[in-house]
């Protein structure tokens, strides 16, 4: 069995209802989809996986995603033999490393076919930890009479764990978090992501004016770049510390663990490049005895379905964020997963467990 085909096809996906973080509002996600297809020796298979470039985090455009699929790795990956999908990918690092998305969409692609190959859901060869993981809904930053509104309607939903984004007005963040705990009651964890807004002295003064509204962790509340100003909120808060923008790569794993720099990190498939790459730092990152949550970006279920694989696959990933699929309309993967009550289930499909309308 040889790859023969090596295709993209870019997707736009507007939002159903827009939002807003720290430093950006969104109406619209773009995502590249890219298919592997085998030869028809002994059967013609397709492995699936998308980008989600992000000009903020990833660098990446949806023109610079094609061009690169097109031009690197269309002529790396044909007529190569899928299984040795790790010798592939390192074999693409180098000339990919400027375009993580790019590379997570090859990576995903991959693996979804090992497990087609193999006949197994990809959740299962990954480690099988669990068959379901509890997802936390994010509600941008709105008004505070919208905000309690929206964790009314989310709960009603079924979820029971909620993201509220701020950042940009301390005084304001901290009266929508503590309405809204009053709003759904003390069964409904909150968790809060400042998006790298804050100032040291305004992380630290939200999360001691919070204290009584029961958070559960607060996410990158300082710029990515600043790692120790980072490390001084998380000594001088109770309230657990989370990195997002400040992990991307292996490296800056360590350089958090080394200095116990926070308590948790986000594991997001497209900023640090594709799944073996999210598995290699959780694993920095348990045996620092740094607890891990995956998250995501505005993405085709597609992409909800790789971070799936590697919160299932892993003890010690114990949160989940992976909603980024719920609000996209036009979205060519949609039904591929199941979600109930707040729970996305383990897909029992051989693979990712996601199929494409035409394929």
């Amino acid at each position: 069995m040889r790859i023969a085909r090596v295709e993209t096809r870019v997707v736009e996906l507007p939002l159903v209802e827009p939002y807003t973080i720290a430093y950006e509002s969104v109406s619209r996600a773009i995502n590249v989809v890219v298919t592997l297809e085998t030869d028809d020796r002994p059967r013609r298979l397709v492995g699936i996986g998308c980008a989600a470039p992000d000009a903020h985090v990833t660098g990446e455009t949806p023109e610079s995603v094609v061009a690169v699929v097109g031009d690197v790795v269309e002529p790396r990956l044909r007529g190569e033999d899928p299984l040795r999908w790790r010798r592939l990918l390192e074999s693409l690092r180098a000339d990919l490393s400027a375009h993580r998305s790019a590379f997570a969409a090859i990576d995903m692609a991959l693996l979804d076919l090992l497990g087609k190959i193999c006949d197994r859901p990809l959740w299962q060869l990954l480690g099988g930890y669990r068959e379901s993981i509890e997802t936390s809904i994010t509600i941008g930053i709105l008004p505070e009479a919208e905000t309690v509104s929206a964790a009314r309607d989310a709960v009603e939903r079924g979820f029971r764990c909620l993201k509220l984004k701020g950042g940009s007005d301390v005084d304001a963040d901290v009266a929508r978090v503590r309405r809204v705990r009053e709003a759904v009651g003390a069964e409904v964890e909150l968790r809060f992501d400042a998006n790298q807004g804050f100032t040291r002295g305004e992380a630290v003064r939200f999360a001691r004016r919070t204290v009584g509204a029961g958070l559960e962790l607060l996410e990158q509340p300082t710029a990515a770049a600043e790692l120790e100003r980072l490390g001084r909120v998380t000594h001088g808060v109770e309230l657990p510390v989370m990195a997002d923008e400040s992990l991307r790569t292996r490296r800056d794993a360590f350089r958090l663990a080394e200095g116990r720099l926070v308590d948790m990190v986000n594991l997001k498939v497209m900023k640090v490049g594709g799944i073996g790459n999210a598995l290699e730092i959780e694993s920095v990152a348990q045996m620092a005895g740094i607890e891990s949550m995956v998250g995501c970006f505005d993405e085709s279920e597609i992409g909800i379905a790789a971070g799936l694989a590697v919160a299932l696959a892993r003890p010690n990933v114990v949160y989940a964020d992976l909603d980024g699929h719920l609000d996209l309309a036009d979205d060519p993967a949609a039904g591929s997963l199941r979600l109930e009550d707040g729970r996305l289930f383990a897909p029992t499909t051989p693979g990712l467990g996601v199929s494409l309308a035409g394929l």
